[in-house]
């Protein structure tokens, strides 16, 4: 191995209390690390305590740890990055067998599955809502994570600098969880430990707020990345519902030869119409999802993956002229 590039990257709000244990704990795990700590507008002394303890502090405006997720992966330069919540929550001396399983078999992403018998630390509200929205991102995109909503990963430079951060919120790991799974990445999850938070520390995240923003972040992205399957669905539910209300009509006019009920028959039409437009609007939208993969593939393939930190000679510096 020739010594690559690791950065931990820490996203922050108001974590004194934990800020300067995290910080500690990833420079004596990877001591080969540059530790990154991004604050979001804290109101408490985060920034002063992350560089005390040895952190090189930045700080993001915009709210959002999707927003400082996009600032993380857009400044820092590294050929490992490391990614964890500030909040103590996660086990950093698992951080090099992420990283040695990261380089050794050529992942993209390697993914810490929280593991807790501590009811406190991983409530059973958070737990049901992690399964609920791992097998629907599974039905979706394919099964290839049991913890989609981890804060815990360590990353190749070809996905982060082929990441196109678009989530404002929490939502966001649920973002690079697809991303993964649309480009058909290597990726892997390994146990790491879970605690709870230490005393004077509390949690931002909003169990039935950040879920549905989650679930609609998952909607979101069903319709961007599978718009076939997502308005031929609709297409066919509205053909159904045109087709059942057509039913009696039909009936009344062979018997009859008369449709008295114009209303129904106007809205059977419309139905139709909007059926087929839904149908073609799909495969359309399919066609121009489809150039958009391959662009984003293409870019993905043009950054050199972790095999070559294993392959490439010893880093040498341009001379002058």
């Amino acid at each position: 191995m020739n010594n690559p590039r690791i950065a931990v990257l820490i996203p922050c709000f108001n974590e004194e209390a934990a800020i300067e244990t995290v910080v500690l704990d990833f420079r004596r795990a990877l001591p080969q690390a540059a530790v990154h700590v991004f604050d979001n507008n804290s109101t408490d002394r985060t920034a002063e305590i992350a560089k005390r303890a040895g952190a090189v502090v930045s700080h993001v405006t915009l709210q959002g740890k999707g927003n400082v997720i996009r600032r993380m992966f857009a400044d820092v330069e590294a050929d490992i990055y490391v990614l964890v919540d500030g909040d103590d929550t996660y086990h950093a001396d698992s951080s090099p067998a992420m990283v040695d399983r990261l380089l050794a078999d050529g992942f993209d992403m390697v993914v810490g599955r929280r593991v807790s018998e501590d009811v406190a630390s991983y409530r059973a509200g958070h737990r049901f809502g992690n399964r609920m929205l791992t097998g629907f991102v599974a039905y979706l995109f394919g099964r290839s994570f049991t913890d989609i909503l981890s804060g815990y990963r360590v990353f190749s430079r070809r996905f982060v600098k082929s990441f196109p951060a678009l989530a404002k919120g929490f939502e966001t790991e649920t973002e690079l969880t697809v991303h993964a799974l649309e480009l058909r990445m290597p990726v892997a999850e390994i146990d790491t430990p879970y605690k709870s938070r230490p005393e004077g520390s509390f949690s931002k995240l909003n169990t039935y707020r950040d879920g549905i923003r989650i679930l609609r972040t998952i909607v979101r992205l069903f319709r961007l990345e599978r718009p076939l399957l997502f308005y031929g669905l609709i297409g066919a539910a509205l053909a159904v519902l045109s087709m059942a209300l057509a039913v009696p009509l039909a009936i009344t006019y062979i018997e009859t030869g008369l449709v008295p009920r114009l209303p129904t028959a106007v809205l059977v039409s419309g139905l139709g119409v909007l059926a087929s437009l839904s149908l073609t609007g799909g495969l359309i939208l399919e066609n121009v999802t489809r150039g958009r993969q391959e662009a984003r593939l293409l870019v993905y393939l043009g950054i050199p993956g972790c095999a070559s930190l294993c392959t490439a000679g010893p880093r040498r510096e341009r001379s002058p002229g």
